[in-house]
């Protein structure tokens, strides 16, 4: 019989385990006033009821038992996740300093020795349930809170999301590409980074929380363009040198505006170590890197960088800074590529696109000049999958349509 249950059904349970029926019967006879008791003549059969409901909240367990002895019953117990966390108490004839030390090493909450005192089994009964009533409430209170914090951290990232794509589209409205231009560098950016984060000029700073942070700053790369005014921005044919000055202002009016919400958002030393952080890519900075990381608000210094230097050059040749070779940080690295590909091979309201293939040719000419010849490679890697995003997300005459007529709308 594996039950002893008292009519008032108790809820808290108590797994007997002894070889001996009279042994098992004066402990049922005493628990089941206030517990539901449980029992079991072996070992064998402790460790399958105490897998099945109602499952104990407390086990006492004999240790001299043939078969399979209480010592080897506790180790089972302890190493099954279903059951290590339920408390054990042995109960046994063996009352030696030594096997009450070797019970307690092996996972026991305490140690009653036999002949049984009925008061003491009790008391000692109590204190563990209720230490474990204690223990079960920390528990759920702990996965209560982390769900709760799971929760929020999940909606904060989606408000940051639909925060960052309503920038992104506000710059959109503003200009003649469309929403598709987006999500093309965008994609184009995490290929590139994830190819890259094996290399070793890249690794230290390519950890996937950073890839996440560059790939969610990514649709930032334009937001200037709301400064630049209209007929240059939408001038259909070539600009003039005055006006080709004013276009490139656009990074330096988006690096500045999240330079601004940063600085508005964050202690100084914070925001001076968002700075210095976002820029480091080599070993000996990971732990920065990490620190970086960790910042709720460490991807606007990422954005930063990618919407002030992202038509920087490799060779120094270009804006706003002059920048060259690792001067330039990693994100906009990536950016520039990205967005420049994007530009040869996409459709425009003003133009027809490039072919991939000369797209592609045009990329590699750049390589050590225009790009970071390591990212050209990890690009050249990976055509199949960036012509795979430019078909996934093409303009469409509809598209193109839609945005000419805003466009319309405006002048």
């Amino acid at each position: 019989m594996d039950s002893l249950d008292s009519p008032s059904g108790p809820q808290q349970t108590i797994l007997v385990v002894d070889d001996t029926p009279e042994n098992l019967t004066v402990l049922g006879q005493l628990l089941k006033p206030s517990y539901r008791v449980r029992v079991a003549p072996s070992g064998q059969r402790a460790l399958q009821i105490a897998v099945t409901d109602p499952k104990p909240d407390l086990i006492l367990l004999d240790v001299m038992m043939p078969g399979m002895d209480g010592y080897e019953v506790i180790q089972l117990l302890r190493d099954n996740p279903a059951t290590r966390d339920i408390p054990t108490i042995f109960v046994t004839a063996m009352d030696s300093q030594d096997d009450e030390e070797h019970g307690l090493r092996l996972g026991a909450v305490d140690y009653i020795t036999k002949p049984i005192q009925p008061a003491i089994v009790l008391a000692r009964v109590a204190a563990q349930l209720e230490l474990k009533q204690a223990r079960d409430w920390l528990k759920n209170q702990n996965a209560y809170l982390e769900a709760e914090v799971e929760k929020r951290m999940r909606d904060n990232q989606l408000i940051q999301d639909i925060s960052i794509r309503a920038l992104a589209s506000l710059a959109e409205t503003r200009d003649t590409e469309t929403g598709n231009h987006i999500r093309r560098t965008q994609a184009y950016v995490e290929v590139l980074a994830r190819h890259l984060s094996g290399h070793p000029r890249f690794a230290a700073f390519l950890s996937d929380p950073m890839i996440r942070m560059v790939v969610k700053s990514a649709p930032l790369h334009d937001i200037g363009k709301v400064g630049i005014p209209d007929h240059i921005l939408l001038k259909p044919g070539r600009l003039t040198p005055e006006e080709f000055e004013t276009m490139k202002s656009h990074s330096r009016i988006g690096g500045d505006a999240i330079d601004v919400a940063m600085r508005g958002e964050l202690e100084e030393h914070e925001y001076e170590t968002l700075q210095a952080h976002c820029r480091l890519g080599h070993s000996a900075l990971e732990a920065a890197m990490e620190e970086l990381e960790q910042v709720p608000l460490g991807f606007l210094a990422v954005a930063k960088d990618i919407a002030l230097w992202h038509h920087e050059k490799w060779d120094g040749s270009g804006y706003p800074d002059g920048l060259a070779g690792d001067a330039i940080p990693i994100a906009p690295r990536l950016m520039a590529l990205a967005d420049v590909f994007d530009a040869l091979v996409s459709k425009r309201i003003y133009k027809e696109p490039m072919s991939f293939d000369e797209a592609v040719a045009l990329i590699r000419k750049g390589s050590g000049s225009h790009f970071d010849a390591d990212i050209v490679a990890a690009f050249e890697a990976n055509l199949a999958t960036f012509r795979d995003i430019l078909e996934r997300f093409a303009d469409t005459d509809e598209t193109l349509a839609a945005k000419k007529r805003a466009i319309g709308a405006r002048d």
